[in-house]
């Protein structure tokens, strides 16, 4: 049966205009012109030095693209669009719409729209509507949701203007394009793909009692390998160094238990 919970916590912002595809696409990571409707694409804003600043759902209503963000994040990000603009046919302007999750597949909303999210497929849907949408579960749940299946929720878990998208599983999870030509921050992106830089991961841990908030220090052997970030039920993510991973954890004097998912690809540990 699916259920579906309400995400105060994320806004959308609409591109229109008849340059609206391309105009974005030559700013994120990932081929926003596959975006339809009932089809959306996840992506990511970069500095010009590849970090990370935000992240998004790109759906469509077939005449304009509907990011849906974190609700914080749409006000600072349509001001650094609007510095790229230029010339572009393009507007850039938020929209009082509402967001949902879905733990299944849903009908679009009067109005709104509806799509699979794209990174795995038991992650569920994405809602977008002009009026709230019914719900018979809540934020909590949603969480929790997408915790058990280590999926990363923006700012909670990757650190503006330092993360770089591969650390956060980008690449395994559908939300960087490596052939669709070039975007602001790229080059970084590409190169740590291709030269196997990435030294640390965002794992999902667990431990039988809550998990300490945000920033608190992952320690292994008594030196500092990794941070806690978002967690909810003793159930949650931090990032680790790679090294660090089948080391005995510990954060804010809980013990923790990583686990790596199917979906995750990490490089085999050296041999002893």
């Amino acid at each position: 049966m699916t259920w579906i919970a309400p995400l105060p916590t994320r806004g959308v912002l609409a591109l229109a205009g008849d340059d609206r595809v391309s105009f974005l696409q030559g700013l994120v990571s990932n081929d926003v012109a596959q975006a339809a409707p009932g089809h959306a694409v996840w992506a990511a804003f970069l500095t010009p030095q590849g970090k990370y600043l935000t992240d998004f759902f790109v759906l469509s209503d077939g005449e304009r693209l509907l990011l849906d963000c974190e609700a914080d994040q749409i006000e600072p990000l349509a001001a650094q669009m609007k510095r790229y603009r230029l010339r572009a046919k393009v507007s850039i302007e938020p929209l009082p719409w509402h967001v949902a999750g879905a733990s299944g597949p849903v009908e679009p909303p009067p109005g709104g729209v509806a799509a699979p999210d794209p990174r795995l497929p038991d992650a569920g849907w994405r809602i977008l509507s002009p009026e709230p949408v019914e719900a018979d579960a809540t934020e909590a749940d949603w969480d929790l949701h997408r915790l058990r299946l280590g999926l990363p929720d923006g700012a909670r878990d990757l650190e503006r203007e330092k993360s770089i998208l591969l650390e956060a599983g980008f690449d395994e999870l559908n939300g960087v394009s490596f052939t669709k030509g070039c975007y602001l921050g790229q080059e970084l992106t590409a190169r740590t793909k291709y030269r196997g830089l990435v030294k640390r991961r965002l794992i999902p841990v667990h431990a039988d009692r809550h998990l300490p908030p945000p920033g608190t220090q992952v320690m292994a052997h008594g030196a500092a390998v990794g941070t806690m970030r978002s967690s909810r039920d003793g159930i949650g993510l931090a990032t680790i160094r790679l090294d660090a991973i089948h080391e005995p954890l510990e954060c804010g004097g809980v013990r923790l238990t990583p686990t790596v998912l199917p979906w995750m690809k990490l490089p085999e540990p050296a041999e002893p």
